[in-house]
């Protein structure tokens, strides 16, 4: 479904999400950057007073983006977000399906009633983000019309809309994300082992011309520190295994559809596949606390 059709809300939220995920990242680089420029600048190139105060700048950056990332923690804006998101984004696809707490009703007043308070309650528990939420959406529609139009369709074309929009579209990001992950681990180690054979045969260099006075040694050590701290940070291995498992079991998901025929059994089956999607993004979330 296409990401405008979602309530106002996820709109925000994801919104919200991708600009702190972007604002943490561009610190952790800038920091990073600053720290390999000062290992760059500790080599004295120059000597003049004009040259230590852009060396100490550097490090007044260098301890500002850590000061600022400290303080602001917009990877917890970034966590929060996401969570309220995929929240809001689960609730919406229960609600087009027709499933518990969203079941069939005289009149489709009381669904979306259900729905909207709801989603007031979720407002209302992440509070904190509230700021962050403040953009245009707001003045869009919580219930689109969208979403009531594929509610008033037949069991038949909301199990065929289920799996290509929502079990299909999962699945194939799941895999996406596992290869990218995969080769953004192979890629980043493959730098790393360069920089630490160039810093190896520095080092030797060193032994055979003991007066080389600027030989990169420092620089390249701040280097492989920031790509291996860049790795941890972005957890590629990790995230490539767990998104690998979770395709697996959406995969399986997908073939128990086919046995489902009653409005009951479809509320039950759209109940289990939203929990194992968000289970996956849930403990992502969680192990970024720990």
């Amino acid at each position: 479904m296409d990401k405008g059709n979602y309530p106002a809300l996820y709109l925000d939220a994801d919104k919200a999400s991708n600009t702190a995920q972007s604002k943490y990242l561009n610190l952790v680089r800038a920091e990073y950057t600053l720290l390999f420029l000062a290992a760059v600048l500790g080599l004295q190139w120059y000597t003049s007073a004009y040259y230590d105060v852009g060396y100490a700048l550097v490090f007044v950056l260098a301890a500002t983006m850590l000061v600022v990332r400290s303080f602001k923690k917009p990877e917890q804006t970034w966590y929060r977000c996401r969570a309220l998101a995929e929240s809001v984004k689960t609730s919406t696809w229960r609600y087009m399906m027709r499933a518990d707490p969203f079941l069939d009703a005289e009149s489709i007043q009381e669904p979306r009633a259900e729905f909207r308070n709801y989603l007031r309650e979720i407002l209302k528990a992440n509070r904190e983000v509230g700021e962050e939420l403040a953009s245009g959406s707001s003045a869009e529609d919580q219930v689109t019309h969208a979403m009531d139009q594929v509610r008033k369709r037949g069991i038949e074309e909301r199990k065929q809309y289920y799996k290509e929009y929502r079990i299909q579209e999962q699945r194939d990001w799941y895999n996406r994300r596992a290869r990218d992950n995969k080769k953004a681990f192979r890629r980043w180690v493959g730098v790393t082992l360069i920089v630490y054979v160039i810093a190896i045969l520095t080092v030797l260099i060193r032994i055979t011309q003991p007066g080389w006075e600027h030989a990169p040694t420092d620089p390249l050590i701040v280097l492989a520190a920031s790509l291996i701290g860049w790795m941890q940070i972005r957890k590629f291995s990790e995230l490539a295994s767990s998104y690998t498992l979770t395709a697996h079991e959406i995969g399986i998901t997908l073939n128990r559809l086919y046995e489902v025929e009653t409005e009951n059994d479809f509320s039950e089956f759209v109940n289990e596949s939203e929990l194992a999607f968000s289970r996956e993004h849930t403990q992502w979330v969680a192990r970024q606390h720990e």
